[in-house]
């Protein structure tokens, strides 16, 4: 009678049908054995798992399979009653191509004019604090050989002040990577005279002085954006002057333009900041319960699309409504992204101010994604390596140029 249920129940186990979710190649899987209908079935070993590149340990298949292929495994397994004797069942694994390697990478041309790397990352000091940068080609412009667009620079100017800006040529702009590198550097070039800062810092003192009437404050405020106001002019007549040196357009240098320029103080961080198009600015509080855009998004038809930094029309009496003056005490993180980042990760802009879309956004960058990437904010050692890799995440349909800075 023994025997004979030993048997049954290893032939119902053999007969059971098995379905493995299918895997995907270079992304981290999964899978559980539920042997809650089997409980004197164990299994010891599942043969030709190796060349999966997947192992098995306490009733799971988990790793990261190298290639695409269907495989046929070997469930080897024994009765708890009849250890001797080892029994196989055969089960098949399919894991599908990583998407990844169906587009190409080409190398731009490195003799055409305004050549740029496919990719470009810092890190550094910024106040008291830490920044990091990584901006990397997307697949659609490595697909066809095409150019980075994006662009950005980072600074420590006079008086303490930093300054960091990104920038995101238009696709349709036949010289944007060079717009986009022109803007960031000029921008930063302009804050870096010990004159300018010293009219912003006078007028920040009256500004965040107890004893200033509203009056004074007002008028110091106004100060401050007609300063922040000249630098964005000085763009766009540098930008100007390369278009008629090189007999291009001003259209063909299209690049949208955000920065923001900081300091601590006494009594808290000012952060100056600005933003033509459809890139944003996050500043996030110290416990995460507050998250606050800093700039003026130009996105969807009700905004009129995007805008770039090229554009005369931006500049306009409305301007001023592009500027924010930011004081706080301490934060965390002050965000800056294209929109290579901000489309897939956040797709719409009203997740742009939501606490639980950026606690999931950081939760990605400290490695809860398919590919397993992190940048490590505490030992950072190698942060902007580690971030130029995660920034190579896949997500269908959004193939743009991707850069992100991050202050932490």
């Amino acid at each position: 009678m023994e025997q004979t249920l030993i048997y049954k129940e290893k032939e119902e186990f053999k007969d059971a049908h098995w379905v493995l979710k299918n895997a995907s190649a270079k992304q981290f899987y999964e899978f559980s054995f539920d042997m809650e209908e089997f409980p004197n079935i164990k299994i010891q070993k599942i043969g030709n798992l190796e060349e999966t590149g997947l192992s098995f340990e306490n009733g799971k298949i988990s790793g990261t399979p190298v290639t695409n292929n269907m495989y046929h495994l070997d469930v080897q397994f024994y009765h708890i009653q009849d250890q001797n004797q080892i029994e196989t069942k055969k089960i098949q694994l399919f894991v599908n191509a990583d998407p990844k390697d169906l587009w190409k990478n080409i190398p731009g041309d490195k003799n055409a004019v305004f050549y740029k790397p496919e990719e470009d990352s810092f890190k550094g000091s910024f106040s008291d604090k830490k920044i990091v940068v990584a901006s990397k080609r997307g697949r659609s412009h490595a697909h066809e050989g095409k150019f980075r667009e994006d662009d950005f620079a980072v600074n420590s100017v006079p008086l303490n002040w930093n300054i960091v800006s990104v920038s995101d040529g238009a696709g349709s702009a036949k010289a944007a990577r060079e717009g986009s590198r022109l803007a960031t550097t000029t921008i930063n070039q302009f804050f870096n005279s010990q004159e300018v800062l010293n009219r912003i810092e006078d007028n920040i003192s009256m500004l965040y002085n107890r004893q200033s009437s509203d009056e004074e404050k007002l008028e110091a405020q106004q100060k401050i954006i007609n300063v922040l106001s000249e630098s964005v002019v000085h763009v766009y007549h540098a930008l100007e002057k390369i278009a008629a040196e090189n007999e291009l357009s001003l259209n063909d240098l299209h690049a949208t333009l955000i920065f923001t320029l900081v300091k601590k103080f006494s009594f808290g961080y000012v952060i100056l900041s600005f933003g033509v198009g459809d890139c944003p600015i996050n500043l996030i509080n110290t416990d995460f319960s507050e998250v606050k855009l800093l700039n003026q998004m130009d996105v969807g038809e009700f905004g009129g699309g995007t805008r770039f930094i090229t554009m005369k029309e931006i500049f306009n009496e409305k301007i001023a409504s592009r500027f924010r003056i930011t004081c706080v005490e301490d934060f965390s993180y002050l965000v800056l992204m294209t929109d290579g980042i901000y489309d897939p990760k956040f797709t719409t802009e009203s997740k742009l101010e939501n606490t639980e879309s950026w606690k999931a956004f950081f939760e990605d960058l400290a490695g809860n994604n398919d590919d397993r990437t992190k940048a490590d904010f505490i030992n950072d050692e190698k942060i902007d390596e580690e971030l130029l890799i995660w920034s190579d995440f896949w997500s269908r349909g959004n193939h743009d140029d991707r850069t992100l800075a991050i202050i932490y």
